[in-house]
This record gives structure tokens, C-alpha cells and sequence, in this order.
């Protein structure tokens, strides 16, 4: 029974060591989700927000090529697109083209076209990694979650089939006990009937000066009676005499 309730306790302990340790994995993965949908959503807003700046960028790269690159005639349609996305004034009608200046501002834009680009496939690659990397920890979670419910399962299984085991045995051991005590009480009853119990000298002693007592009475009794015996023949004989 001790071994059983010893064991029995510490499965219980374990148990609610993997309760606790289940709670806190649970709170983690809670955690990580919320993480992981402010991240992604940053990463949503970022990438949109690059990728506008990137077509930006390129329309109007673009619109300076064709324009510098085409005849004058070609510049109205170019001009005319440029001038949307930019949101300017439309060009004077008299101009002349400036290479130096334009080709220093599509430098401009080509830098801006490239640090964009980067920066948004810096974001892509950082959020591949982290969704990566998110599935692989809430797939080990799951594993773990299993195995310490598995755990729980089985733990707790052991420990009611223990305190069970314990209560039956721990029933019969009283049910023993009180079978016993009353085998014993009645063969104490029985016992005083069919077991001569050995006399004390004091008992013995005493006995034996009852019966001396005894036997002494029965011989005075004995003298008197012959005694009596005695006289009443002489008394007869003396009798049978005098008569003629």
C-alpha cells in the first residue's frame, strides 16, 4: 500500500509538472501567432508600399529614356505620360532637350530603382525566413504538445489504477483485521472453557489446606459418631445384666 500511494503521489506531481509546462507552451504559441500576424501584416504594408515606389520609379525611367532616346516628334506622347505621373504642369512648348540634366536624373532614379528593389527583396527574403521559421517552432510544438498530453494520458491512468489498487487492498486489509479480531475474541471465550489455566502456589497452597481442613473435620466427625457408637453398646450390655 506505501509503495503504491508513494508512487501514486509522485505521477501526480509529474503530471501537474507537464500541466504547467503545457500551459506555458501554449501561451508561447499564442505569442508567436501574434508575432507573426503583425510581422506579416508590416510585411504586406511594406511590400506594397515598395512596390508602388518601384513602378513609380520605373514608369519614369522609362518616360526620360524614351524621351531622350526618341525625335522630338515621339517627345508629345512621352511628355504627356511623364507629365501624369510626376502630377506637373505640362512642358512649355518651346524647350530643347538637356542631356547632361537628363541623364543625370535618370542616374538618379536608376540608384533609387535599385535601392528599392533591394529593399524589397530584403523584405521578402526576411519574411520567408520568419515564416520559416514560425512553422518549424509551431510544428516542434506540436510534436511536444502530443507527446506531454500522451504523457498526462498514460500518468494519470497509472495513478487512478494506483489509488485504486490501494483502496481495494487497503479494504481488505480491514476487512482482515476485523475477521481476525473477532476469530481471536471468540477463541479467547473458548479458550478459558477447553484450557485447564495452571494454579498459583497461593491457589494450590490454599487448596490444599481446605482439603486438610476437611478431612480433618470428617475424622472428628468420625471420632464423635464412633464414640457415640461405643457408649450406646456398653449401655445395652449393662442392660441385658440386671435383667433376671
Amino acid at each position: 500500500i506505501d509503495q503504491a500511494a508513494a508512487r501514486s503521489a509522485q505521477l501526480k506531481e509529474e503530471i501537474a509538472e507537464l500541466q504547467n509546462e503545457l500551459s506555458a507552451l501554449a501561451k508561447q504559441q499564442a505569442e508567436m501567432d501574434k508575432i507573426r500576424q503583425e510581422t506579416h501584416a508590416d510585411y504586406v504594408q511594406a511590400k506594397a508600399d515598395l512596390e508602388l515606389g518601384l513602378n513609380g520609379v520605373r514608369r519614369a525611367l522609362q518616360v526620360l529614356r524614351d524621351y531622350y532616346a526618341e525625335s522630338p516628334a515621339a517627345f508629345v506622347q512621352g511628355e504627356a505620360k511623364f507629365s501624369d505621373f510626376m502630377q506637373q504642369p505640362a512642358a512649355p512648348e518651346k524647350h530643347s532637350k538637356a542631356l547632361g540634366a537628363g541623364q543625370s536624373i535618370i542616374g538618379i532614379l536608376e540608384v533609387c530603382e535599385s535601392d528599392l528593389a533591394s529593399n524589397l527583396a530584403e523584405e521578402e527574403s526576411e519574411e520567408s525566413d520568419a515564416q520559416d521559421e514560425y512553422e518549424k517552432m509551431t510544428q516542434d510544438n506540436k510534436v511536444t504538445k502530443t507527446t506531454k498530453d500522451q504523457d498526462v494520458k498514460y500518468k494519470t491512468q497509472e495513478s487512478k489504477s494506483l489509488d485504486k489498487t490501494a483502496a481495494e487492498i487497503l479494504s481488505d486489509r480491514d476487512t482482515a483485521n476485523t475477521e481476525y479480531a473477532a476469530v481471536m475474541d471468540y477463541y479467547a471465550k473458548i479458550k478459558d472453557r477447553c484450557i485447564a489455566k495452571p494454579e498459583t502456589f497461593e491457589t494450590r497452597k490454599a487448596r490444599r489446606e481446605a482439603e486438610i481442613e476437611g478431612l480433618k473435620q470428617a475424622l472428628a466427625t468420625l471420632k464423635d459418631e464412633t464414640a457415640f457408637v461405643q457408649r450406646k453398646r456398653r449401655g445395652g450390655l449393662r442392660g441385658a445384666a440386671i435383667a433376671p
